[in-house]
């Protein structure tokens, strides 16, 4: 197996505790009127993006790399709105770079890779719509 998958597996592993981090600060210091229903949003995301990471972290030790434990940048700050179209953005961010990853599996004949990156990538389009549908925004 090539560095190539480990490597853009690392990258997504990254962004995923990144996630994780930035869903359970939204979490906790989300606050306004319509917040309780969007705090158990943001927290159930986080643990999505957690079996994200645990399933990226398990793959890449089987290719015989090791997990990465660094995040890649969080957002911070804002009122719910922005909270919330931060997400959006990482959701967006994550769904692009996967696509890129699915192919490289393929290119790379990984289709176990493949098969695990196109799960997580559904995972991340229902995060997406989950947060355009809240802020309104048609496709």
């Amino acid at each position: 197996m090539s560095n190539k998958i480990i490597d853009a597996l690392n990258k997504d592993r990254e962004d995923e505790l990144s996630a994780i981090i930035q869903y359970m600060k939204h979490h906790y210091e989300g606050e306004g009127m319509e917040s309780p229903e969007i705090l158990d949003i943001f927290k159930n995301t986080a643990k999505d993006e957690m079996k994200h990471a645990e399933k990226l972290g398990e793959r890449i030790n089987y290719l015989g790399g090791v997990p990465t434990k660094k995040p890649s940048m969080i957002v911070e700050g804002g009122d719910l709105k922005k909270m919330i179209q931060d997400d959006l953005a990482k959701e967006n961010g994550a769904i692009k770079q996967y696509k890129e990853h699915i192919k490289l599996a393929i290119e790379e004949n990984d289709p176990v890779t493949r098969l695990m990156l196109e799960e997580i990538l559904s995972d991340e389009e229902g995060h997406a719509d989950t947060w355009e549908t809240t802020l309104g925004i048609r496709k």
